[in-house]
């Protein structure tokens, strides 16, 4: 990992530091079009096509059975069923919190606005299945949309050898799921966004993946007979601001803990002390010896970096700027800086607050904005798989009442009927 110190850099390397791993989008756009494309043309037959390509033997019948997700959970061990159970409660216990209440305003005498909630009916959950199987991304996605009430859930993950993880499957029945297929990849997203007659299309996809997942959900959502997604995304990444009272064991932990996440998965240390850089870097050098997934974590920390600023404050005007995915405050007195912090996807406070417990455990989102969108989007939460829609009701004496106005501004814009709409009925 290189060291920065801010007064040494210019304002062309700080830019650049700003910057993450460039994601070939021509070439992962290139590669899943022609997926697409297939699948939109010839459906489930289209998606079969790829999946046997890509991941070699595989079924025709791709749903799984009722049968396989009753019995999951049969040869799992009690403590990580118990685990799962503890995880599900505390990630219910915030998102139920987040359901948006209706309201109404009488703007004014006879005029009643109103706005109120609906769930999107079909949603689709992508869960990655690459070099590990996350079913707590299922949790993450699943429980908002259960508490939302969406009609329909269906899930897409890869399959090895076939077969699901026992762990998704226990996931997917702890959380009320029913549909699930065994597939991945552009084809997953394709084949929900296009739909098939064994697998209707959605109206919104969930969920995270690499960047040929992240290509296909962006084509699919400019396509008018595509779909929605949650958010546009890239590598994950972590930004640690620690100051010299913070123990640099914890610190290089959640380094090291965002590492192996994947390749290209960023981990940032930002610290007002060079001897505190210098004891985290000794660290995660120690801590890496133990650790098992040595090529993502030895990948992913040769495009992160240190960086030594004078004061925490400027350590969080960096954070505002680069706008990580998961920012941790590991500095003395750290809840009085969360006013400070404008643009971050989940903020964890103090030293006893470490990236994994959003990960898994604490109650909120995983599924959060990377490569700087989250200066302008916000986590998975409730919301996100609902839609609001406003109602007004005007009485005669109110449409009286506000009648000057819209015709003054239907004139002025020259739009005649609008004011004729109003005319007609005084």
């Amino acid at each position: 990992m290189k060291t920065y110190e801010l007064k040494n850099i210019n304002r062309a390397v700080y830019n650049r530091l700003l910057e993450r791993s460039a994601i070939e989008t021509g070439k992962s756009i290139e590669a899943v079009a022609p997926v697409l494309y297939e699948v939109k043309k010839n459906g489930l037959q289209g998606a079969l096509k790829y999946a046997f390509m890509f991941d070699g033997a595989f079924e025709r019948n791709i749903k799984v059975t009722s049968a396989e997700i009753a019995k999951a959970g049969s040869n799992l061990s009690p403590e990580l069923k118990n685990a799962i159970k503890s995880a599900y409660k505390n990630i219910y216990k915030f998102h139920i919190a987040q359901k948006p209440k209706s309201l109404l305003v009488e703007t004014m005498p006879g005029i009643v606005c109103r706005r109120e909630f609906r769930a999107i009916e079909n949603v689709g959950l992508y869960i990655p299945g690459g070099s590990a199987v996350l079913f707590s991304t299922l949790l993450m996605l699943a429980i908002p949309a259960k508490i939302a009430g969406c009609k329909r859930i269906a899930v897409c993950s890869p399959a090895k050898n076939g077969v699901i993880a026992e762990e998704l499957l226990y996931t997917a029945k702890l959380c009320g799921i029913s549909e699930f297929y065994k597939i991945g990849g552009a084809q997953a997203i394709a084949l929900m966004a296009y739909g098939d007659k064994e697998l209707p299309k959605v109206d919104k996809i969930f969920g995270p993946g690499n960047q040929y997942v992240t290509a296909a959900k962006t084509l699919v959502s400019i396509d008018r007979n595509g779909c929605a997604i949650d958010m546009p995304a890239g590598p994950s990444e972590v930004l640690v601001i620690a100051d010299k009272y913070a123990n640099p064991a914890f610190a290089a932990a959640d380094m090291l803990s965002q590492a192996e996440h994947g390749t290209d998965s960023q981990a940032l240390l930002v610290t007002d002390s060079i001897q505190f850089a210098r004891r985290v870097e000794k660290e995660i050098v120690q801590q890496s010896r133990k650790l098992n997934r040595e090529k993502e974590i030895n990948a992913s920390l040769s495009k992160s970096f240190i960086l030594v600023v004078p004061s925490i404050e400027e350590a969080i005007k960096f954070s505002n700027d680069y706008a990580p995915e998961h920012l941790i405050l590991n500095v003395k007195n750290a809840s009085k800086l969360i006013g400070k912090v404008s643009n971050a996807g989940s903020v964890f406070i103090g030293p006893y607050s470490p990236e994994s417990a959003g990960d898994y455990a604490s109650g909120t989102n995983h599924s959060l904005p990377t490569y700087g969108y989250a200066k302008a989007y916000s986590g998975v939460n409730v919301e996100q798989f609902m839609k609001s829609v406003s109602f007004q009701k005007i009485s005669k004496k109110g449409l009286k009442n506000l009648s000057k106005t819209i015709i003054t501004m239907a004139l002025a814009e020259q739009l005649t009927a609008h004011a004729q709409a109003v005319k007609v009925r005084l």
